[in-house]
């Protein structure tokens, strides 16, 4: 059987792959064994992975929202755009789970121009300037001149006296990070100019979705309850994350939503945060 990747490459259909990742979600073996042999009565030769995977988040979420949730990850971070000013922000709280300080969206002086910084952070000696870069198309690969360019920024910033945390902060070091993939070249680049480097599945181990499950970082667009409209206006009042939402519910009702929704998206959240696994 034939499928159509996002990139427009045409693979075989991999039930095992699709069966991992609908494990990962945290729904149960039982559960997805059953929503496997749906799909695959279903699909057809040629058919999209996109298609399978509305075919599959759907017969999640009828098992339960939390899981549907989480199995929606990806495209949940994709919607902290268009711009990525809201990725910015949550890649800012990930790394404060990790014990850094933060603050977004400043201007440095380099040795020879200003620059528009979107994170800086501290940790006992390490002080870093940190580059996001958001895709709103999940083919978008980055490539070599990310870095190269990053890394022109960093040099001109570095070893000068700065404003930011206290009167004489020196930056030492530089992130990269995007909801992506960097290109082979882009890593190599990156490695050999001892950049840190942050993609959806770089490095292999400590990856962007390893830290996301990790340390329950799961935004409010992952949320199968609230809509579109309800997830932009949270991130308008900067509720970033669904861990958020447990103990501030008042901002729910800012956004006009109902007691009674208001469970039903607490609920969900506190689950999707527990990873709660409904055995059946």
């Amino acid at each position: 059987m034939k499928v159509v990747k996002f990139s427009g490459d045409i693979v075989e259909f991999e039930p095992e792959k699709l069966k991992k990742s609908l494990l990962k979600s945290g729904a149960s073996h039982v559960a997805v064994d059953k929503i496997l042999e749906i799909i695959q009565s279903q699909i057809y030769n040629g058919i999209t992975t996109k298609q399978i995977y509305k075919m599959a988040f759907g017969l999640l979420k009828k098992e339960s929202n939390s899981h549907a949730a989480q199995y929606n990850l990806r495209a949940a971070i994709q919607m902290l755009g268009p711009a990525g000013f809201f990725f910015e922000k949550y890649i800012a709280r990930l790394f404060i789970t990790e014990g850094y300080k933060t603050l977004t969206n400043l201007t440095l002086d380099g040795k020879c121009v200003t620059h528009e910084v979107d994170i800086v952070l501290k940790k006992d000696e390490e002080l870093a300037i940190v580059e996001c870069k958001f895709h709103a198309s999940r083919d978008v690969i980055s490539d070599v001149k990310i870095p190269m360019y990053i890394l022109s920024r960093f040099n001109d910033l570095k070893d000068r006296k700065q404003k930011i945390f206290t009167n004489s902060d020196v930056i030492s070091s530089c992130w990269i990070v995007t909801n992506n993939r960097f290109s082979s070249d882009a890593i190599a680049f990156g490695n050999c100019s001892n950049m840190n480097m942050l993609s959806w599945d770089y490095p292999k181990k400590e990856n962007l979705r390893h830290k996301i499950d990790t340390n329950k970082l799961y935004p409010v667009t992952c949320l199968t309850t609230l809509t579109l409209a309800e997830k932009d206006k949270l991130l308008v009042l900067d509720v970033v994350l669904a861990s958020e939402l447990i103990s501030n519910s008042d901002s729910l009702r800012r956004i006009g939503i109902s007691p009674n929704r208001i469970k039903n998206v607490i609920k969900e959240a506190s689950e999707l945060c527990k990873l709660i696994n409904h055995e059946s």
